[in-house]
């Protein structure tokens, strides 16, 4: 087969009509404006991610009897205390504790010499003198480091308020009129379109359901695995628990790699803490516990009917899309690979058995 035939076949496959050509035009112009005007449409992605996460609170209401104005009102006034209550008692908190390390590094760098020592002491064949030097000014260096991204951090802050002030109040006027204008936002948005679009509607009825799905579950596993945390490692006696469990729950967001890079700060916390005795044996037998728990039965229950991707699937999507759109990368990077595994099975079907299923359906 030549060259031109090959090329003939690709476009009657899989561009030889204007839903196929739209639908392709859309794609690369949504990704272009999210690589590009990702950062100043920040507030907009995180309203639109809450509007997902409270449709379903709307719905429930609507059938208890509330119309819908009161539905969205209510469930707004719930949104925006849950907003002030982070922000006025949850995020105090966890500052607190992470100022608390920071001022403790001295005192945790002498006891990580101490610890280094006794493992130099116990095991001299495998631990020398000089891996134990070389960690000891890798740790004094990091220190330092962190210290001047605090103190840049804390010079910054007035920066940092104004973009907290301007999350406060765009995010819950866009997650109301999201929510209030559902309908009419979706029909302007179709009114662009072409109407001919069967291939649109079925990748867009299952993302639908899926992206919905998705981020309620993942909104619950967050704060299940965040809360089980806090407490577990509160009741061991571990310093800093508020700090490590939202670290834990929000670990939950990078499938696979986000269990192995919270162990760290864990066991380094235990283990500085505590020694390398039973409770340090105890705290990483109870992270283990909690993360089998989530892989295994948290995750099955939440997204057993959205994440049908293969672990080499979603590691590859979370590196790709995180590469390029950073934490909203990561986070969507699930919906994202699910959305074209839609589109691999949707789309080669060519332009005569898409022709012959819109004239089914008009049957």
């Amino acid at each position: 087969m030549t060259f031109k035939n090959l090329w003939n076949h690709f476009m009657e496959r899989y561009l030889s009509d204007e839903e196929a050509v739209t639908l392709g035009a859309l794609l690369v112009l949504g990704f272009a404006i999210i690589i590009f005007f990702g950062g100043m449409l920040a507030p907009f992605f995180t309203a639109l991610v809450f509007a997902f996460l409270l449709q379903g609170v709307v719905r429930w209401l609507e059938r208890l009897g509330l119309s819908r104005l009161p539905a969205v009102c209510l469930v707004l006034l719930m949104f925006v205390g849950a907003m002030l209550f982070f922000a006025l008692i949850i995020f105090p908190m966890v500052w607190d504790q992470f100022a608390r390390l920071v001022q403790g590094l001295p005192a945790v760098l002498y006891r990580s010499q101490e610890l280094l020592g006794d493992l130099q002491a116990r095991y001299p064949s495998i631990v020398t003198p000089d891996q134990v030097q070389h960690l000891i000014n890798t740790a004094s260096q990091e220190a330092t480091q962190l210290g001047r991204r605090v103190v840049s951090l804390s010079l910054s802050s007035l920066a940092g308020m104004l973009s907290v002030i301007i999350y406060l109040v765009l995010v819950p006027i866009l997650v109301f009129f999201m929510l209030k204008d559902r309908e009419r936002l979706i029909g302007f948005f179709l009114s662009l379109l072409p109407k001919k679009r069967l291939l649109m509607t079925r990748v867009w009825c299952e993302m639908d359901t899926q992206i919905a799905n998705f981020i309620r579950g993942k909104f619950i596993e967050i704060v299940i695995v965040g809360v089980v945390s806090f407490f577990t490692f509160w009741a061991l006696g571990l310093p800093y628990a508020v700090l490590l469990g939202i670290v834990v729950g929000l670990s939950v967001l990078v499938p696979y790699i986000g269990a192995a890079a919270a162990t760290l700060p864990v066991a380094a916390s235990a283990g500085l803490h505590f020694g390398f005795d039973a409770q340090f044996m105890y705290v990483l037998l109870a992270y283990a516990i909690i993360q089998a728990l989530d892989g295994n039965v948290l995750v099955t229950l939440l997204f057993s009917e959205v994440v049908n991707l293969h672990p080499v699937a979603i590691i590859l999507a979370v590196l790709f899309f995180g590469g390029i759109w950073g934490f909203w990368g990561i986070f969507f990077a699930i919906p994202l690979a699910t959305l074209i595994k839609s589109l691999m099975f949707a789309w080669p079907r060519g332009a005569s058995a898409r022709r012959k299923e819109g004239t089914v359906a008009t049957e």
